[in-house]
């Protein structure tokens, strides 16, 4: 068998690492993305999945609509937080927003929700507001470096 080892060469000796480097640490802005947006997606996959978890389809129509859109909209937030950090963090704060209306939606929206409804709104929502303000934060922390760069 052959060996690899001696053929293949080390990432350090390729003449563009320098400029790969600088790249992938515009691209992350100083960010821990992977921390925040991981959870985002989990959490906008479950409001899109929750009636269908809770079985509460037949008894609330408007809101398994609701959720499934809420949920979609999450999910799409985490996406663009992943895949282009620089422009999405300024959206964060929408993801707080999100959130709040995901714990003053079963009364809005839905017609006399039960407990189960209510609580995974309301944790729903408040997992929401608080991964948007962590994202916000990590925004704020490090807009000024990302624009020293430039």
């Amino acid at each position: 068998m052959a060996d690899v080892s001696r053929t293949r060469g080390d990432i350090t000796t390729h003449p563009d690492v320098g400029e790969m480097r600088d790249r992938y640490a515009r691209m992350l802005g100083g960010r821990d993305v992977a921390l925040v947006d991981g959870p985002v997606f989990l959490l906008g996959l479950y409001c899109a999945a929750s009636p269908w978890i809770l079985h509460f389809t037949t008894s609330q129509p408007s809101l398994v609509t609701h959720n499934l859109i809420m949920g979609i909209a999450i999910g799409l937030l985490a996406l663009g937080f992943t895949r282009a950090p620089e422009r999405m963090y300024g959206l964060s704060w929408a993801m707080s927003a999100i959130g709040v209306w995901l714990i003053i939606s079963p009364w809005v929206v839905g017609e006399s929700p039960d407990a189960g409804v209510i609580v995974s709104n309301v944790i729903i929502g408040g997992l929401a507001v608080v991964l948007g303000a962590v994202c916000a934060a990590a925004s704020a922390k490090s807009t000024p470096k990302a624009y020293e760069q430039r």
